[in-house]
């Protein structure tokens, strides 16, 4: 400890490694400090072990294990909504990597011991590279394993976050003022006009959550509306939902990998929020696979996060080791030239990026008023890593880091006709 004060202290190497300094106050564990003293956020650094962490893992992973452990204390925030300091430590803080030389004096004055990773929290899956066991990238036995690990949490935690619409995926305001029910509600219905539903068709939702849009499509607009789901704690729920609002002989959602849906000739696919976790290269297979099974005239609608743009870069490791294994996103560009290639006409794009900052608002909002019956149900690691996640994001999406596109596709008849009127018949 001695060593660590004299020859280089914690808050020097930060200094080090942010030129032009922290909008927040940092201490650290060896007295050391940094950053105005009169901001209300503080972040300390408790122990020798969270500065392993940070030192064995640089970026956002390092972080997040030490403030997972608890070594990496944060105050002046609500841990179940932290988007101040998100917003702060994305806008405001700029890290430059180190020379050599002084990457040294810095490993070197702060002890070669704490080059020794830490075991990672519990919470954290492993790398992509040592995932091998559950079967190659986007095969049907590692997609599961995906999907359980990010939504077989705890309905009754879903439920705390999202509210009773139980909608996981953007929602889209009719009104700035408007409340998250009904930005649901809004976006169910927007992509029911999309596909131009009727009473009496037959619809087909992949990766369909809890049963939201199923259940809408429904009750809504008398639609016959298969889900499906490869987490079978949403199976659960949704059927349950299904038979508490009477819509049994419309509605149905099965515990089941899209690629095994046997049924043909749907009228309309909606696809709301699966996209990000099947894989770029398999784009081509998933397109072909949602073109046959819709009759001719059919629509397909695609509603998906994505990148600003269409190169192609790996998820950061929070996202994959704690929230979305094996996820992937692209720009809008290649989702639709994807669907082109595989034989759809894709008739109309809209982008909803602004929609979802305030999604996730809500959500955060959400766990915030249930702080104390989250931290109960799914631990206090799980609970922060979730506060963490979602205020981050937000900033992701108000920075134009992320995006969130609905694409509108059409699989054309023998004689190349649309079934598609001259003009949009929706309301945006």
């Amino acid at each position: 400890m001695t060593t660590i004060a004299t020859q280089v202290s914690i808050a020097d190497a930060l200094t080090t490694v942010t030129p032009d300094g922290l909008p927040f106050r940092f201490t650290a564990y060896d007295g050391s400090a940094t950053g105005p003293e009169d901001s209300p956020i503080h972040m300390h650094l408790a122990s020798e072990r969270g500065l392993s962490y940070v030192l064995t893992a640089p970026g956002d992973l390092g972080l997040v294990r030490a403030y997972v452990m608890g070594d990496l204390e944060i105050t002046g925030i609500h841990e179940g909504n932290p988007y101040d300091l998100m917003r702060m430590m994305l806008n405001q803080v700029h890290f430059e990597r180190p020379t050599t030389a002084e990457a040294l004096r810095i490993v070197r004055g702060l002890g070669w011991s704490h080059l020794k990773p830490p075991p990672p929290p519990p919470q954290e899956r492993l790398p992509k590279w040592r995932r091998t066991f559950e079967g190659l990238r986007h095969s049907k036995a590692r997609d599961k394993a995906a999907i359980h690990h990010h939504y077989d949490v705890s309905n009754t935690f879903y439920e705390w976050i999202l509210g009773p619409s139980m909608t996981y995926t953007c929602a889209v305001y009719p009104t700035a003022d408007a409340t998250l029910e009904q930005a649901q509600f809004e976006k169910y219905d927007l992509v029911a006009r999309k596909l131009d539903l009727q009473a009496g068709q037959r619809l087909l939702d992949v990766g369909c959550g809890w049963g939201g849009m199923v259940r809408h499509a429904a009750r809504e607009y008398g639609v016959r509306a298969l889900g499906v789901t490869l987490s079978a704690e949403q199976a659960e729920w949704a059927t349950e939902a299904i038979k508490r609002e009477g819509l049994e002989h419309l509605a149905e959602v099965r515990f089941l990998d899209y690629r095994d849906v046997p049924e043909r000739d749907f009228d309309a696919i909606s696809s709301i929020g699966l996209t990000e976790h099947i894989g770029v290269r398999n784009y081509p297979s998933y397109f072909g696979f949602l073109l046959d099974r819709l009759r001719p005239g059919g629509r397909l609608l695609n509603h998906s996060i994505t990148r600003p743009d269409n190169r192609f870069r790996s998820t950061g490791a929070f996202i994959d080791r704690y929230i979305f294994p094996d996820g992937e996103l692209i720009g809008s560009g290649r989702i639709i030239a994807e669907a082109q290639d595989a034989g759809f006409e894709v008739r109309h794009e809209e982008n909803l990026r602004e929609h979802y900052a305030l999604t996730l608002a809500a959500w955060s909002d959400n766990l915030v008023t249930h702080w104390d019956e989250a931290v109960a149900e799914v631990g206090y690691p799980t609970a922060k890593i979730w506060g963490l996640y979602l205020a981050a994001c937000r900033v992701g999406f108000e920075r134009n880091n992320t995006q969130l596109h609905q694409v509108l596709a059409v699989k054309l008849d023998n004689d190349h006709n649309a079934h598609f009127p001259l003009r949009p018949t929706w309301r945006s």
